[in-house]
């Protein structure tokens, strides 16, 4: 029983990762190009406000997942736990978030930066309401949890944050520009 319960124990560090890293990549990247491209901004500042979005989030994750990971582990070690026994495992966590937030983030930077200028916005926000559906689908049927609860609580709670950072957009572009 203790291998089964390790096993999934290690599942649900990597899910959680995984999960955790493509939200933020989706919901980030997402935020800042429309964000961005409400406010007025071409497509080529679009572009570069994306990508340099996408490089700092996807190392800080990376980061993230792999400090506070450690920190896990650490305090299993200290608690008397064989380290061979860990369910932390730092490097596995931060390479997972790194990968997950960069392939998350593709979608919404592809969907912003398509021939559909005039429509970017729209085009931007159903690609991520979609991104996000299948992101809560998949941690759903991976862990085996209820799967309309997990995408309609991805979705919502996501929507949420890239509505507030077009709504700044677009305010603060009209004020500015």
């Amino acid at each position: 029983m203790e291998a089964a319960q390790r096993a999934l124990e290690v599942k649900l560090n990597w899910l959680r990762a995984a999960v955790l890293g493509a939200n933020d990549g989706i919901v980030s990247i997402a935020g800042v190009v429309i964000g961005v491209a409400s406010a007025g901004a071409d497509k080529g500042t679009v572009l570069l406000s994306g990508v340099a979005a996408v490089v700092a989030g996807a190392v800080s994750m990376g980061g993230g997942e792999y400090t506070s990971v450690s920190a896990q582990r650490d305090t299993e070690l200290a608690h008397g736990k064989n380290p061979k026994n860990t369910s932390a495992h730092p490097w596995q966590a931060a390479f997972s978030s790194f990968v997950a937030f960069s392939a998350g983030a593709a979608l919404p930077m592809l969907a912003v930066i398509g021939p559909w200028d005039a429509y970017r916005v729209e085009v931007t926000s159903a690609a991520v309401v979609l991104a996000l559906a299948t992101t809560g689908f998949w941690a759903a049927k991976v862990g085996n949890a209820p799967v309309g609860k997990s995408v309609m609580r991805n979705v919502l709670v996501s929507l949420v944050t890239v509505g507030l950072s077009y709504g700044i957009g677009t305010l603060l572009g009209v004020a500015v520009l």
